[in-house]
C-alpha cells in the first residue's frame, strides 16, 4: 500500500520588516494552500486586530453635520473626514477625550489637539480645517478602541450627549495589506506554494506583530472547532486557551473561566452593566450568547465588540 505524507511548510521569513512595512514569505506549501492561507491570513488581519479611532465629535456652535461654520474654509462635513484619517494609539484605559481649541486665522493640523497622557497621535502634520478669521475654534472629541469598521449608525446606539456627531470608525490600524503565491520545488514536485505577504500599517503595531497576532488569531479560531461532536460540549470543556501562561493550580483553561470581570479591562459602563445582570466571570460571560448580552441594558455593539475580544485574549468565545 501507496503511504502518503503530508510536508508541513516554513515558518515566515522576512524579506523586509519596517516599522510601517514588511514583506514576509512562507515556503513548501501543499498544492493550493498558498491561495487558502494567504486570502485567510489577508482576511484576519483587515479585521480582526485592533486600533483606535475618533468616534464622535462635539463642535461649539454645531448641532449636526450638514452645518457650516463662520469663518472656517471647510463646512463640518469635510471636517468630520479630515479628523478620520487621524491615527491614535490609547496606550492604557478606557474611551478618551481629545480637545482642540485654536483662536485664528490659522490651518489646524493634529499638531494643535490636547491630547492626555494615555493617547498618542500618529500623524500630528494631518490637516483638519482652516480658521480664516478671526475667532475661537473649539471642539472635543471622543477616542475609542476597536476592531475595524464600526458604522455610525451602530455608534449611535450608545450615544447619549446632546450634541455629539457620531462618525464612521475605521479602527483597523492596517492601511494595505495583499499577498502573491508563486510555485516553488518541494523535492520532485514543483506545484508547491510560496506564501509572500506584504502588509503596510499606521505605526501603531509593527507588521511583524500583525502577520503574528493574525496567525495566533487563526489557530485560536481552529482549535475551537477541533473535534467534530453531535452532542454540544459544555463551554468549560470547548474553550480553549492559546499560550494561556502556566498556573500553580493546574489547567490554565479552568483559571482563564476563574477571571473576574473586572479584571478584563473593559470600560467600567460595560462592567458595571454585566454586574448588574449578575455575570462576574469569565465562566458567566463564555455562556452567554451574543443576543443574550444585547438584551442586556447598557450594552451596545460596541460593547459587544470589547468583550469578544476580551475574550479573544484567553483564546475563549460567546456561545453559538
Amino acid at each position: 500500500m501507496m503511504e502518503y505524507s503530508i510536508t508541513l511548510p516554513s515558518k515566515p521569513r522576512i524579506i523586509s520588516d519596517g516599522e510601517h512595512e514588511g514583506v514576509y514569505e512562507i515556503d513548501g506549501l501543499y498544492p493550493g494552500y498558498g491561495h487558502t492561507l494567504g486570502n485567510s491570513l489577508r482576511r484576519i488581519i483587515l479585521s480582526s486586530l485592533p486600533g483606535s479611532a475618533i468616534t464622535s465629535a462635539k463642535i461649539e456652535g454645531v448641532e449636526h453635520e450638514f452645518s457650516t461654520i463662520s469663518g472656517v474654509r471647510e463646512d463640518v462635513v469635510t471636517i468630520l473626514l479630515n479628523l478620520k484619517k487621524l491615527r491614535f494609539e490609547i496606550v492604557s484605559g478606557d474611551a478618551q477625550t481629545v480637545t482642540l481649541s485654536v483662536k485664528g486665522p490659522k490651518k489646524i493640523s493634529g499638531s494643535d489637539l490636547t491630547v492626555p497622557g494615555q493617547v498618542r497621535l500618529l500623524n500630528p502634520n494631518s490637516y483638519i480645517c482652516e480658521i480664516t478669521e478671526k475667532g475661537t475654534f473649539n471642539a472635543e472629541f471622543r477616542v475609542e478602541r476597536g476592531l475595524g469598521y464600526v458604522s455610525r449608525e451602530m455608534l449611535k446606539k450608545e450615544r447619549v450627549d446632546v450634541g455629539e456627531i457620531s462618525l464612521d470608525a475605521i479602527f483597523s490600524p492596517i492601511r494595505r495589506v495583499n499577498y502573491e503565491v508563486e510555485n516553488m520545488r518541494v523535492g520532485d514536485r514543483t506545484d508547491f506554494n510560496r506564501l509572500r505577504i506584504s502588509i503596510e500599517t499606521d505605526g501603531t503595531l509593527t507588521p511583524h506583530m500583525a502577520l503574528e497576532q493574525a496567525i495566533e488569531i487563526m489557530i485560536t479560531q481552529l482549535k475551537a472547532i477541533v473535534g467534530f461532536r453531535e452532542e454540544e460540549l459544555s463551554v468549560e470543556v470547548a474553550a480553549q486557551v492559546v499560550n494561556a501562561p502556566a498556573t500553580l493550580n493546574g489547567d490554565p483553561a479552568t483559571e482563564a473561566m476563574k477571571t473576574r470581570i473586572e479584571d478584563l479591562d473593559l470600560s467600567a459602563r460595560t462592567t458595571s452593566a454585566l454586574e448588574k445582570a449578575n455575570i462576574r466571570t469569565v465562566s458567566g460571560l463564555a455562556r452567554k450568547r451574543e443576543q443574550d448580552l444585547m438584551e442586556i441594558e447598557g450594552l451596545g455593539p460596541k460593547a459587544i465588540q470589547d468583550i469578544k475580544r476580551a475574550l479573544a485574549n484567553f483564546g475563549i468565545m460567546l456561545k453559538e
